[in-house]
Protein backbone atom coordinates (compact mmCIF):
# COMPACT_ATOMS: atom_id res chain seq x y z
CA UNK A 1 0.00 0.00 0.00
CA UNK A 2 1.45 3.40 -1.30
CA UNK A 3 2.20 5.77 1.79
CA UNK A 4 0.26 9.08 1.60
CA UNK A 5 3.34 11.25 0.48
CA UNK A 6 4.01 9.26 -2.18
CA UNK A 7 0.74 10.41 -3.79
CA UNK A 8 1.88 13.45 -4.54
CA UNK A 9 5.36 12.77 -5.81
CA UNK A 10 3.70 9.75 -8.35
CA UNK A 11 1.37 12.65 -9.21
CA UNK A 12 4.48 15.13 -10.00
CA UNK A 13 6.76 12.43 -11.23
CA UNK A 14 3.63 11.70 -14.15
CA UNK A 15 2.96 15.25 -14.51
CA UNK A 16 6.92 15.84 -15.48
CA UNK A 17 6.93 12.63 -17.84
CA UNK A 18 3.85 14.14 -19.84
CA UNK A 19 5.92 17.84 -20.16
CA UNK A 20 8.85 16.05 -21.85
CA UNK A 21 7.17 13.97 -23.80
CA UNK A 22 5.14 16.99 -25.40
CA UNK A 23 8.17 18.73 -25.83
CA UNK A 24 9.71 16.06 -27.59
CA UNK A 25 6.92 15.49 -29.85
CA UNK A 26 7.37 19.11 -31.13
CA UNK A 27 11.40 18.73 -31.86
CA UNK A 28 12.31 17.50 -34.84
CA UNK A 29 14.08 13.89 -35.05
CA UNK A 30 15.83 12.08 -37.73
CA UNK A 31 13.67 9.26 -38.62
CA UNK A 32 16.18 7.84 -41.43
CA UNK A 33 19.44 8.90 -43.30
CA UNK A 34 20.43 7.41 -46.47
CA UNK A 35 23.37 8.33 -48.88
CA UNK A 36 21.48 7.95 -52.75
CA UNK A 37 22.80 7.14 -55.79
CA UNK A 38 23.31 9.78 -58.32
CA UNK A 39 20.58 7.59 -60.64
CA UNK A 40 18.12 7.89 -58.13
CA UNK A 41 15.00 9.05 -59.94
CA UNK A 42 14.12 11.58 -57.06
CA UNK A 43 17.22 12.68 -56.98
CA UNK A 44 17.90 13.16 -60.66
CA UNK A 45 14.53 15.89 -60.39
CA UNK A 46 16.06 17.05 -57.45
CA UNK A 47 19.35 17.95 -59.62
CA UNK A 48 17.26 19.38 -62.54
CA UNK A 49 15.05 21.91 -59.48
CA UNK A 50 18.26 22.93 -57.90
CA UNK A 51 19.82 23.89 -60.84
CA UNK A 52 16.97 25.61 -62.58
CA UNK A 53 16.56 27.62 -59.17
CA UNK A 54 20.03 28.22 -59.10
CA UNK A 55 20.39 29.82 -62.43
CA UNK A 56 17.18 31.48 -62.36
CA UNK A 57 18.23 33.51 -59.13
CA UNK A 58 21.87 33.99 -59.88
CA UNK A 59 23.04 37.57 -61.02
CA UNK A 60 25.53 35.89 -63.05
CA UNK A 61 24.75 36.23 -67.39
CA UNK A 62 25.47 32.81 -68.25
CA UNK A 63 24.11 29.40 -66.91
CA UNK A 64 25.23 27.28 -64.91
CA UNK A 65 25.51 23.33 -64.79
CA UNK A 66 26.26 20.74 -62.60
CA UNK A 67 29.84 18.69 -62.97
CA UNK A 68 29.76 16.23 -60.08
CA UNK A 69 27.94 15.63 -57.04
CA UNK A 70 29.89 14.98 -54.46
CA UNK A 71 27.35 13.66 -52.25
CA UNK A 72 23.72 12.85 -52.08
CA UNK A 73 21.81 12.37 -48.75
CA UNK A 74 18.17 11.68 -48.57
CA UNK A 75 16.94 12.98 -44.62
CA UNK A 76 13.70 11.59 -43.86
CA UNK A 77 12.56 13.77 -40.11
CA UNK A 78 8.91 15.31 -40.07
CA UNK A 79 9.65 15.97 -43.68
CA UNK A 80 11.21 14.83 -47.02
CA UNK A 81 15.03 16.59 -47.40
CA UNK A 82 18.04 15.77 -49.66
CA UNK A 83 20.86 17.19 -48.71
CA UNK A 84 23.62 17.59 -51.96
CA UNK A 85 26.80 18.43 -52.67
CA UNK A 86 27.93 19.46 -55.92
CA UNK A 87 30.08 20.71 -58.14
CA UNK A 88 29.47 23.50 -60.80
CA UNK A 89 30.77 25.05 -63.20
CA UNK A 90 29.91 28.26 -65.76
CA UNK A 91 28.97 27.51 -69.34
CA UNK A 92 28.83 29.12 -72.60
CA UNK A 93 24.98 29.78 -72.64
CA UNK A 94 23.44 32.76 -71.74
CA UNK A 95 20.41 33.00 -69.35
CA UNK A 96 17.68 32.57 -72.25
CA UNK A 97 19.63 29.06 -73.32
CA UNK A 98 19.91 25.86 -71.35
CA UNK A 99 20.67 23.23 -74.44
CA UNK A 100 23.63 21.77 -75.34
CA UNK A 101 26.05 24.27 -73.12
CA UNK A 102 29.48 23.39 -73.19
CA UNK A 103 31.51 25.31 -70.18
CA UNK A 104 33.36 27.97 -70.23
CA UNK A 105 37.57 28.04 -70.51
CA UNK A 106 39.65 31.28 -70.21
CA UNK A 107 39.26 34.03 -69.00
CA UNK A 108 35.49 33.16 -67.71
CA UNK A 109 35.95 29.85 -66.49
CA UNK A 110 34.27 29.75 -63.16
CA UNK A 111 34.03 26.41 -61.02
CA UNK A 112 31.74 26.36 -57.56
CA UNK A 113 31.20 24.18 -54.67
CA UNK A 114 27.64 24.14 -53.44
CA UNK A 115 25.80 22.93 -50.94
CA UNK A 116 21.57 22.67 -50.95
CA UNK A 117 19.10 21.52 -48.36
CA UNK A 118 16.04 20.79 -50.22
CA UNK A 119 12.57 20.33 -48.85
CA UNK A 120 11.09 17.71 -51.30
CA UNK A 121 7.54 16.30 -52.27
CA UNK A 122 9.03 14.45 -55.00
CA UNK A 123 6.10 12.31 -56.13
CA UNK A 124 4.11 15.97 -56.49
CA UNK A 125 7.01 17.02 -57.91
CA UNK A 126 7.10 20.18 -55.07
CA UNK A 127 10.06 21.92 -53.78
CA UNK A 128 12.08 24.49 -52.15
CA UNK A 129 15.08 25.57 -51.57
CA UNK A 130 16.08 25.42 -47.32
CA UNK A 131 19.48 26.36 -47.51
CA UNK A 132 22.16 27.07 -50.56
CA UNK A 133 25.74 27.88 -49.56
CA UNK A 134 28.25 28.52 -52.69
CA UNK A 135 31.77 29.00 -52.73
CA UNK A 136 34.38 29.43 -55.57
CA UNK A 137 35.93 26.18 -56.03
Amino acid sequence: MARPQQGPRLLLAIVGALVALSYQTKKKSFIHVQELPVSDPFVVTTLDFVSKEFNKKSEDKYNFRIVRVLKAVQVLTNHLEYRLNLEMQRTVCPKAERNNCTFQEGELYKKIDCFFSVFAVPWFEKYKILTKNCTDG
